[in-house]
């Protein structure tokens, strides 16, 4: 790619940018959200045509006329947000536009289900049932199907934005095993990622975006990572994870002896699960795909049937399970993993997305004013550092972590009082999580107490007071901040360690 320019309107997003990719070769991709990463794959997954400058493959000048032409000419594109259809089965979306056929062109849905689940155990080390609908499948399950899906085209150029976003440990180093064997049977990878540690241990070549520019391209072993962040963000990050005062001994939220049966009602999600949380602490959960992590944070805010056994209580009082509505008014704001689907409200503006859950703040006589609404969201915008084009424009607009800080901004407008922490920093860059993380400092001084998930060990590890691992349901392990380490939590969360009345009384 040489030279591609791109406008929406009157913002120019994209200046002169050039992109080579080689044969046999993963190309990281990187820059700090809103650098023109997602606009420069769009270009060449043929998604915007309206560009300036030259495109070429193999050789051959090219001008895709749409995704379908790019897709034919071998180019495949994983997206950060997935594009699944929600209400068909795994077999269904992997197969989806080229299905099997029998010699009379009707389905061969047979021969459909065994390929897909070839292809997941034999590619991705994945026990499926692929009969399964996409949407009861948690989102790590998600994204590996996604995954799939583009290594059934055969492609000879693959594109991941974020592919690990909601993998584990384990899922992530099997997938880097998959898009080894691709480059070693010659197919180009351009591989976008936010974790350092990630392009280090997959990548060959840095093309480095910012401000719609590209800065240049190094090898990644002649590129240190305190020089790579600069490069991205334009200043020095001193330190990722600010130094925090000891919380204090005020109990704020406690559940006992939690049991939650699955969706279907024939099993458990959760079993025995307890756990404090104090004012001005953070505790880490911890687990792998279906551990029952985020269930725990969904049954505590009210989204899912009430618990079949168990008791809450804020502050010290018994608390009945709440609505999502009843927990917004004790205080109690969750911030879901998938801020697409679970969090957004996508054709709306971003000052409607930020007054979503403080309207009744904004209102008089049942009428909404519209200047309450911009006052009361514009110290917010400035606490979070995000600078959308406009509060008035659609929130779509925004670059995945800037989305990310509206959903953090909506609850931090409802006054908090504990906050249930879904995967906060999945697709944001460096420099918003290094704002996220000032944030979180900033609140557990306040006296707020903050429940959360990361996939990201070291994230984990730098954030947390404490931490408690789940394992299919149950608490397998319970860690002092002092006690944690990498090697620690990820064999717990393989159920290396198995729960024991030490752990249960202590968490």
């Amino acid at each position: 790619m040489r030279g591609i320019c791109k406008s929406f309107g009157r913002v120019q997003v994209l200046q002169g940018v050039d992109l080579t990719l080689n044969a046999g070769e993963v190309c990281a991709l990187v820059g700090e959200n809103g650098a023109g990463k997602s606009t420069l794959i769009k270009i060449l997954a043929g998604v915007h045509r309206d560009h300036r400058g030259l495109i070429s493959l193999c050789g051959e000048e090219v001008r895709f006329t749409g995704p379908a032409d790019a897709l034919a000419r071998g180019i495949a594109v994983i997206y950060q947000e997935l594009a699944l259809v929600p209400h068909l089965s795994v077999a269904e979306n992997i197969f989806l536009g080229r299905e099997p056929r029998h010699r009379w062109g009707t389905c061969d849905r047979r021969s459909r289900q065994r390929a897909a689940a070839d292809l997941l155990r034999g590619r991705l080390g994945l026990e499926l049932d692929v009969s399964r609908r996409v949407v009861d499948l948690p989102i790590g399950a998600q994204q590996l199907v996604e995954v799939a899906r583009a290594l059934c085209r055969a492609a000879r150029i693959l594109v991941m934005d974020e592919p690990t976003s909601a993998l584990s440990e384990a899922e992530t180093r099997r997938l880097f095993a998959v898009i080894r064997q691709l480059r070693n049977s010659g197919v180009g990878v351009i591989y976008i990622s936010h974790r350092l540690e990630e392009i280090y241990a997959i990548a060959d070549r840095i093309t480095v975006l910012r401000d719609g520019r590209c800065l240049g391209s190094w090898p990644s072993d002649a590129l240190p990572p305190g020089q790579l962040v600069q490069l991205m963000v334009g200043r020095r990050i001193e330190q990722l994870f600010p130094q925090r005062k000891p919380c204090s001994r005020t109990e704020l939220l406690r559940v006992d002896g939690l049991w939650l049966r699955n969706r279907a009602g024939d099993g458990w999600t959760l079993r025995d699960v307890s756990l404090h949380l104090r004012a001005g602490e953070i505790v880490g959960l911890a687990g792998l795909i279906g551990s029952g992590a985020s269930e725990l944070l969904g049954a505590i805010f009210g989204r899912f049937h009430t618990p079949d056994h168990g008791r809450l209580l804020l502050e010290g009082r018994p608390l009945r399970w709440p609505t999502p509505r009843e927990a917004l008014q004790h205080g109690l704001v969750l911030l879901t993993n998938d801020r697409q689907t679970s969090g957004l409200v996508r054709p709306m503006s971003v000052l409607h997305n930020l007054s979503l859950a403080t309207l009744a703040r904004c209102t008089r006589a049942g009428w909404i004013s519209n200047r309450r609404e911009y006052e009361l969201c514009c110290s917010t915008v400035e606490r979070l550092r995000l600078r959308p084009p406009s509060l008035r424009a659609p929130v779509t607009a925004l670059s995945g972590g800037n989305q990310q800080k509206v959903l953090l901004g909506r609850w931090l407008l409802t006054d908090p009082r504990v906050l249930l922490l879904d995967e906060p920093t999945r697709g944001v860059d460096v420099a918003s999580k290094a704002d996220i993380y000032q944030l979180l400092c900033e609140l557990t001084a306040a006296g707020l107490g903050v429940l959360l998930i990361t996939s990201e060990l070291g994230e984990l590890l730098g954030l947390a007071d404490r931490i408690l691992v789940l394992h299919r349901g149950r608490v397998a392990a319970h860690f002092e901040r002092d006690q944690a380490t990498p090697e620690a939590v990820l064999h717990a969360a393989m159920g290396g360690l198995q729960r024991s009345e030490e752990a249960g009384s202590t968490a």
